[in-house]
């Protein structure tokens, strides 16, 4: 049998539920956003669980070293039924939610004929509050399971326990997020349980995440699970113009520029079809090198790592359930990352805090030193927090929200697709010869690996394309 630590348990982040700092914004008059139940058509509701009950929980592997706890949901409306399990990694607050669904036709849910074992914590020495058993639901033809079942018990769950969906109703998932596995990093060949998102992600896409997980041997089995589907395209649950002016004055970041930040961006504001959206675009004039951080040595890198500016971004996904916000997307050079509410700092109210970097701009939830490689390699990015910033909600237009039809005019700059400025290239050779001649020689070929890996931004000056030909407008974000 499995260790019981849950007298000896030390206290971890996720003993804690997280709310924002304020309460949730007062919105003005809709139609379907913030009302707290969807129709996906189909004679399919969905509301959104957020109160939560513990199920199971271990105390190592995964994210930190800490581990896991899984959930189901409770206080679930009358006529709404539970679709699958929750799940997250203990070394952040709870933040979590899972959908329920509503059958109005009577065919749209129904019960699973059978559970499979996914996995049991059973004969597992670690640290882990009684035994797991993670269930598969087994659905009738023509439907799909949504969410797997965990228990403390080796008896088979109720089958009135979770509902699974018709076929027409569901859409591809893939996993995301890892949530736990025995080690401290996802093992390609051993058990993970990931978080799930849809496939098809971005303005046309139907896809509905339904909050669950899924648990796998290895990472390459193919995933049982499913998410949902708006089969109707239905934008009623969409915010209005003045929901989402409510919503970015509620929520708009403020960002943070280096204190020895030279070069301040020019500033606009958007709203992307799907998402809340605050973006600026930095000059068009040469940017100072961020230079490398190389074990314990900082050096210049002449030319590399300037160029002439590009679009910067933060995105907010919004509850379409209650308006709440649930997590922030933020730029940092040819990518960025997904931040969870619980991990952002807050000022006035529920208005997030967000750093850029010195010269870079590239932008973190926190301050400090984040490098741009491997190991103890790679560019610097410096941020700290300052007297300059930017607080994207003191002036702000909505440009563009397709959803919204004629309502919203898009101004000419937003469709100009060329390049917003020249193009430049340096000898990449030569810039690092120089740097290289700076190094001990154990670290010559480590700093000329980290180097040739890194995004062609560094290597040379390019004036950026505009927003609508990012990934980002009718895509998602990573």
């Amino acid at each position: 049998m499995g260790n019981s630590t849950s007298a000896t348990k030390e206290a971890s982040p996720i003993d804690t539920s997280f709310k924002l700092p304020s309460p949730l914004p007062s919105l003005p008059q809709g139609e379907g956003f913030g009302n707290g139940v969807i129709n996906l058509g189909g004679g399919l509701q969905v509301c959104q669980i957020v109160s939560l009950s513990k199920i199971w929980a271990t105390n190592e592997g995964g994210p930190g070293n800490l581990g896991a706890t899984f959930f189901e949901p409770s206080q679930v409306p009358q006529g709404f039924s539970m679709l699958g399990c929750y799940s997250q990694p203990n070394n952040r607050m709870l933040h979590g939610w899972v959908l329920a669904g509503k059958d109005d036709t009577g065919e749209a849910l129904k019960k699973p004929i059978d559970y499979t074992l996914v996995w049991s914590s059973d004969s597992l020495q670690i640290k882990q509050e009684g035994v797991g058993y993670i269930w598969l639901p087994t659905p009738p033809d023509g439907y799909k399971a949504l969410g797997c079942v965990v228990t403390t018990s080796p008896e088979k769950p109720s089958l009135e326990k979770v509902r699974c969906a018709r076929s027409d109703l569901t859409d591809d998932c893939q996993a995301d997020k890892w949530i736990w596995g025995q080690g401290k990093e996802s093992d390609p060949n051993g058990f993970n349980v990931f978080s799930l998102r849809p496939s098809s992600r971005g303005a046309q896409a139907m896809g509905v995440s339904v909050g669950t997980f899924v648990a796998q041997e290895t990472t390459s089995a193919s995933i049982s699970l499913a998410c949902l589907k708006n089969i109707e395209s239905d934008l009623s649950c969409m915010p209005t113009l003045d929901q989402v002016q409510a919503i970015f004055q509620a929520y708009s970041p403020r960002i943070y520029f280096h204190p020895d930040e030279e070069y301040l961006p020019f500033l606009s504001k958007l709203v992307a079809p799907t998402m809340v959206c605050t973006g600026w675009i930095c000059p068009w004039r040469k940017q100072k090198g961020r230079g490398a951080k190389v074990d314990l040595i900082t050096v210049p890198l002449g030319k590399t790592g300037q160029h002439v500016g590009d679009w910067e971004h933060a995105t907010l996904r919004i509850s379409n359930f209650n308006g709440q916000l649930r997590a922030i997307y933020l730029s940092a050079h040819s990518g960025g990352a997904w931040y969870d509410a619980s991990e952002l700092e807050f000022q006035t109210g529920n208005r997030a805090v967000a750093y850029s970097s010195l010269n870079g701009h590239a932008m973190y939830a926190k301050p400090g030193l984040v490098l741009q490689g491997s190991g103890n390699i790679g560019i610097r990015n410096d941020t700290a927090k300052s007297e300059k910033f930017i607080d994207t909600g003191a002036r702000f237009s909505v440009v563009a929200a397709e959803y919204m039809g004629s309502s919203i005019i898009e101004p000419p700059w937003l469709n100009y697709l060329r390049k917003w400025g020249p193009n430049i290239t340096y000898d990449i050779a030569e810039e690092v010869a120089t740097v290289e001649n700076l190094l001990p020689g154990k670290l010559k070929s480590a700093f000329d690996k980290v180097v040739k890996s890194l995004p062609r931004e560094i290597f040379g000056e390019e004036g950026p394309t505009g927003p609508k030909l990012k990934r980002n407008w009718i895509g998602d974000e990573v």
